[in-house]
Order: structure tokens, then C-alpha cells, then sequence
């Protein structure tokens, strides 16, 4: 069984993109243009800094962070958020970029936050969790990308406590194993107002991308409650993915978490 750990944070919301014109740049032609980084040895995360010179990476408002529940703002702002997925919206491919699992969508499901509409664009994993709640390190975290009009990033985190069997990580993994650099196209629907986000309770922040260049200006929500899947599904989607795909913790520095209810 794969427990929880209070190890001293492990975490990365590996976003493969930049921010840049969105409208115009494929997320995976993003995807290859960083690819000389990774995980470990002379690329790892303590090198981004190094790789990408003209990077965010050594900026003050990075991500990921540990959340500290005793020290958030608790405000009743969970209206500001507001989550507009349906059934209908349709995943266009999966992608094995080298750095995680990648789940692109078509054009469907958003999010609304302070009366701006941001869009779903992929859906990608990270084992363990790059965010840390309270010193704790989930077995996975999944990362729900969105992108603005105006190129402004939004990134839903939901973390993966072990449980019983999701409908919906089945889903995913149906089209797995996927190997290093292949892409498969799908076209089909996928439902996710099944994680009922709307009713959950979110920590908020300002950060950025866990990935070179690091980009900061990045609206983080990361969800209280877990969802629920099972070993056996962490342990598949782990088989398709680099071991410990996770930037370390960030330094919180001036800014404030709130706890949105």
C-alpha cells in the first residue's frame, strides 16, 4: 500500500507550457522546446535556474508550495471561483512527453474566476504530489491547466488519496501504457463535473509553473478534500511516468494563502 508521507516536499505541477500566445503555440511544440530538463542529475529542478537563463526559476512567487491549514486566510470568497465543466467536453489526444501523462482537450470545459473565463486545456499527473497540505505528501496530484484570452493561467490541483476503484481514473488509463515521446489520439467524451469540484472547499495563491521557465502570475487553486482511486490505478499510471516527477518546495515569502469556503 502507498501511504501518505510528511517527506520534506516532493511536489511539481509540471504545466508544459510558457506563457506566450496560446492562440498561436501548440502546447506540445511548447512541450519540446524544454525538453533538455528533468527530474534528475545535472537537469534536475536545483539546475532549471542554470538551463533556462532568462527563467522565472529563481523568482520569489514560485511554485509549488507546503500549505499550511493554521495559517491560511479563511474567507468566504468560494463564489469567486466558479467551475463550468460538462459532459460533453471531448479529451483530443494523451501524450507521454518524458515529464508526465498529458491529457489534451478540444474546446469545452472552463472555469470563471473574478468574472474571467478560463479554458481547460490538458489534464496531466504528478507522483507524489507537488503541493504538500500541512507537511503531508499525497501519492499523486492531478493538474487541470486552464488558459484565459488574454493568455492568464489557471491551474486546479485535486490530490489522489488510495481508496476504492474511479470511474473516472479507469477512463484515463484505458489508453495507457503509452511509451516516452508517443502520442495517441482519442476524440472522445469525458464527464469531469463527476469530481463534483463545485461543492469542495480550495486553498488559493499566486505562483507559478513547476516547470522551465517557471513562469510566474499563475492563479493556483489546490483542493482541500482528495479524490479518491485506487492503488492498483496510481500504481499503472506511475509505470507511465518518470519516478518522482516533482519540483521541490518553494519558499511561500510575502504572499498569503487563502482558504476559500
Amino acid at each position: 500500500m502507498i501511504k501518505k508521507t510528511s517527506l520534506p516536499l516532493f511536489a511539481l505541477l509540471a504545466c508544459f507550457i510558457s506563457c506566450k500566445d496560446y492562440n498561436k503555440t501548440d502546447l506540445s511544440n511548447e512541450i519540446a522546446k524544454v525538453s533538455h530538463w528533468s527530474y534528475a542529475g545535472e537537469t534536475s529542478p536545483e539546475h532549471w535556474i542554470e538551463i533556462e537563463k532568462n527563467s522565472d526559476c529563481n523568482g520569489k512567487h514560485q511554485s509549488p508550495i507546503n500549505i499550511i491549514n493554521k495559517d491560511a486566510d479563511s474567507s468566504a470568497t468560494k463564489g469567486d471561483l466558479k467551475i463550468l465543466y460538462t459532459p460533453s467536453t471531448h479529451i483530443s489526444k494523451v501524450i507521454n512527453n518524458g515529464h508526465s501523462v498529458q491529457f489534451d482537450f478540444e474546446n469545452g470545459d472552463s472555469i470563471n474566476y473574478k468574472n474571467e473565463n478560463f479554458y481547460l486545456k490538458q489534464i496531466h499527473f504528478h507522483e507524489p504530489s507537488e503541493h504538500k497540505i500541512n507537511g503531508i505528501i499525497y501519492p499523486i496530484e492531478m493538474h487541470l491547466v486552464h488558459i484565459s484570452k488574454s493568455n492568464r493561467i489557471a491551474v486546479l490541483g485535486i490530490m489522489g488519496e488510495e481508496g476504492n476503484d474511479s470511474q473516472l481514473f479507469e477512463f484515463f488509463e484505458s489508453f495507457l501504457p503509452i511509451s516516452n515521446g508517443e502520442t495517441k489520439a482519442i476524440h472522445q467524451k469525458i464527464d469531469l463535473s463527476s469530481l463534483f469540484l463545485e461543492d469542495k472547499n480550495y486553498y488559493s495563491y499566486g505562483g507559478s509553473l513547476t516547470t522551465p521557465p517557471c513562469s510566474e502570475g499563475v492563479n493556483w487553486f489546490v483542493f482541500k478534500q482528495p479524490f479518491i482511486l485506487s492503488e492498483k490505478e496510481v500504481l499503472k499510471l506511475r509505470n507511465n511516468m518518470p519516478i518522482n516527477n516533482y519540483r521541490n518546495e518553494q519558499p511561500l515569502n510575502d504572499r498569503k494563502v487563502k482558504l476559500n469556503y
